[in-house]
């Protein structure tokens, strides 16, 4: 059954963590749509290798609306978390126990949101210190699924296994 899957992103993401697992999802039949402050803004990844059009203002998006979340790493997480809008967006799939996706400094955004004390999870190295201060049982491994609900990974290198445990939990 095919899902829609909310992506928020902006500049300075890391290109292969949007691309490859964006690509994976539609492969496999799911809808991505990308969230920034404005739609029809176009964002760059910080190799310079992808340039994404947002499909979608946070202002005019509903959690409600979407499937799962997912969150490229790169330096877009800590953008994104400056901005409540998506903080509180972020926190609705958490609370809902709705799938989210977040790889390398993707945490970042959870963090902020305060929704993983208690989970289990990884990110990249930088992070791990505040994914501990969060509550997090942190594991350094290449994913790490917690429950039903949260698919995270560390590195670029981690994207297989990122997307393939992504793509079951949309099963």
């Amino acid at each position: 059954m095919s899902k829609k899957i909310a992506c928020v992103v902006t500049n300075d993401f890391e290109d292969s963590e949007y691309r490859d697992p964006a690509n994976a999802f539609k492969e496999a039949g799911h809808t991505v749509v990308t969230i920034e402050k404005e739609k029809g803004k176009s964002v760059k990844g910080k190799q310079g290798e992808v340039e994404v059009t947002i499909d979608e203002a946070i202002d005019s998006v509903n959690p409600e609306e979407f499937d799962a979340l997912f969150i490229p790493g790169g330096f877009s997480p800590d953008q994104l978390r400056a901005d409540n809008r998506f903080v509180q967006f972020a926190k609705s799939f958490m609370d809902e126990k709705k799938p989210v996706f977040a790889i390398c400094h993707g945490p970042q955004l959870l963090i902020t949101a305060k929704t993983l004390e208690g989970r289990t999870a990884t990110g990249y190295t930088s992070i791990q210190v505040d994914m501990e201060y969060a509550g997090v049982n942190f594991k350094d491994e290449e994913v790490v699924v917690c429950g039903s609900q949260l698919v995270t990974s560390r590195t670029p290198d981690d994207i297989p296994a990122f997307t393939r445990e992504s793509l079951n939990l949309l099963k």
